[in-house]
């Protein structure tokens, strides 16, 4: 597993299954469920992306009512409350995966349903029959939180009346707006990463010619994206803010952001500490990404998701303050963090650092001297080969602005 940091379980180890998903499920007791049959209740559905174009489609279901069910699928709620991941897993673990096929541009009484459930601002009551008892298994992957049994899903039916707020009624009801416009709107209105990337896995969202299902680990890096380029537009023409450096994270990832005064760029380095379950090396390994100011046009192969999860609360910050930056982050990822839990992890982690107080410098060598000692402090690291090998850094030394010449 000593490549497991450029992985990122998309099996390059050619192994069927990936060494540190497995791991979750010494978490957690081995369950067993007595029927195929329950009453319980859905927070959320989960699109599979084996069998394109025909997918599973999940209905996600405690096995029985729960008037607290929306916790199993709340990131942002896990986060506030700085659950555990043991916590976490539980929480997930509970939740059936009642699958059925589906063409991504198909429809039915099922696939309806499922769209209910996906549009509701709260969880919902569900009668389910199943093909068969499910049998436990915990399913975990980098991109997405975890999931609880499967089995296949012989009939459903919504026992409640589902809540779905008037500006989520009014996106999926306009079949001439794109997805991209209508996650912005509904994100700019309060609706979290999370559900928006429920609304657009399970078909609501877009023009109607090109309404489909999406896999819900692409759904989730789209959000990110399309929500993030959005706030990008908003902030080019503001006043450039810093340097200020902010430092934060979560179940054992931690985020240095560091903001220049400079129009926006972003960098990104994840750095995977050695001797943890990521990293058996006996050196540290990182991965990078970086962005001009005009954006990028190349998916981020090396960080992936958790290139979009980090960057979306960083403009956003900067979004709320009416100001842009250069941004270089510093992801540190340490043995705490197990198991694979999803990019919601790496998104409020980051939105963790921005919700501290910035440490502001009159310099701007002075907040890379406060870096390194940060950095050295903490994790016995230091940052001299990523200042280096920094692109942001270089083109800062290198490009000339407009000012020098007046």
């Amino acid at each position: 597993m000593g490549s497991c940091y450029l992985c990122k379980g998309r099996g390059y180890c050619g192994r069927s299954s990936c060494a540190l998903a497995m791991k979750a499920e010494g978490y957690v007791k081995q369950k067993s469920f007595d029927s195929q049959d329950f009453q319980g209740t859905s927070p959320s559905v989960f699109v599979g992306h084996y069998g394109y174009p025909n997918l599973n489609v999940g209905i996600l279901a405690t096995p029985v009512q729960d008037d607290e069910g929306w916790k199993r699928d709340a990131p942002r709620f896990w986060s506030e409350r700085k659950l555990g991941i043991p916590d976490i897993i539980e929480y997930r673990s509970s939740l059936i995966n009642s699958r059925f096929i589906s063409p991504i541009r198909a429809s039915g009484r099922l696939l309806e349903m499922s769209q209910e459930i996906g549009m509701a601002s709260k969880a919902v009551d569900v009668e389910v029959n199943l093909k068969g008892r499910p049998e436990f298994r915990l399913n975990t992957d980098p991109y997405s939180a975890p999931t609880g049994p499967l089995a296949g899903l012989k009939d459903a039916k919504i026992t409640s009346n589902p809540k779905i707020d008037r500006a989520v009624d009014k996106a999926v009801s306009d079949t001439d707006l794109h997805a991209g416009p209508a996650m912005a709107d509904l994100f700019m209105k309060g609706y979290d990463e999370n559900f928006l990337t429920r609304i657009l896995s399970i078909g609501n969202l877009g023009a109607k010619a090109n309404r489909r299902l999406v896999p819900t680990r692409w759904s989730i890096t789209a959000v990110d994206d399309s929500v993030g380029k959005h706030l990008r537009q908003s902030i080019m023409d503001r006043k450039e803010e810093g340097p200020e450096a902010y430092f934060g994270g979560y179940l054992g990832n931690f985020f240095l952001v560091l903001f220049f005064p400079i129009p926006w760029t972003y960098e990104l380095f994840e750095v995977y500490l050695p001797g943890t379950d990521w990293n058996k090396g006996d050196t540290p390994g990182f991965t990078t990404d970086y962005e001009p100011n005009s954006g990028r046009k190349e998916y981020a192969n090396n960080c992936a998701g958790g290139y979009y999860a980090t960057r979306l609360p960083i403009l956003d910050h900067l979004a709320k303050k009416k100001r842009q930056s250069g941004a270089l982050v510093i992801r540190m990822i340490t043995g705490d963090y197990s198991v694979p839990l999803g990019v919601w992890v790496v998104r409020e982690g980051t939105r963790d650092a921005m919700s501290k107080q910035p440490i502001c410098f009159g310099d701007e060598s002075l907040m890379i001297t406060y870096a390194k000692n940060l950095i050295w402090k903490k994790f016995r690291y230091s940052i001299e080969p990523i200042l280096k090998g920094s692109k942001l850094l270089s083109e800062k030394r290198d490009q000339k602005r407009l000012s020098a010449f007046l």
